[in-house]
């Protein structure tokens, strides 16, 4: 008997996600087809100069625009914003610093600690029951 072993595809929304990248924004080729883990691998390993030129300025998918400006995903949309948007539109944003983005940023702050004082929590707990 021989194992036949199935190549691990993808559609490419998912390794636009897993690449972080904005999928309407990458070549047609990589749209239209369907990507192999190990296609994956390469392009992260070695990324191609579409996906350099696409992490560096964008436009940049949610989680990317809410990571680089330090507010969540739920943030963004308290904002106003829904569309992906480059590193200068981000860039431009921080140096506006509007009042949602500075109120976001606070909460996502308070949202952090919160996080770590229930981890300490939780470790402190377990470490008592040792």
């Amino acid at each position: 008997m021989t194992s036949h072993q199935t190549t691990q595809t993808m559609k490419p929304a998912t390794a636009a996600k897993k690449l972080g990248v904005y999928l309407e924004a990458t070549p047609a080729e990589f749209q239209e087809g369907v990507v192999s883990r190990t296609e994956l691998n390469a392009l992260q390993a070695d990324p191609p100069q579409w996906l350099q030129e696409l992490r560096r300025n964008g436009p940049h998918p949610r989680p990317v625009v809410a990571a680089k400006l330090g507010i969540s995903i739920s943030g963004l949309a308290r904002g106003g914003v829904t569309e992906p948007l480059t590193t200068e539109q981000i860039d431009a944003l921080k140096q506006e610093s509007p009042e949602w983005l500075q109120q976001e940023r606070v909460t996502q702050a308070e949202v952090r600690k919160e996080a770590a004082r229930i981890k300490e929590k939780k470790a402190a707990r377990d470490e008592q029951t040792r």
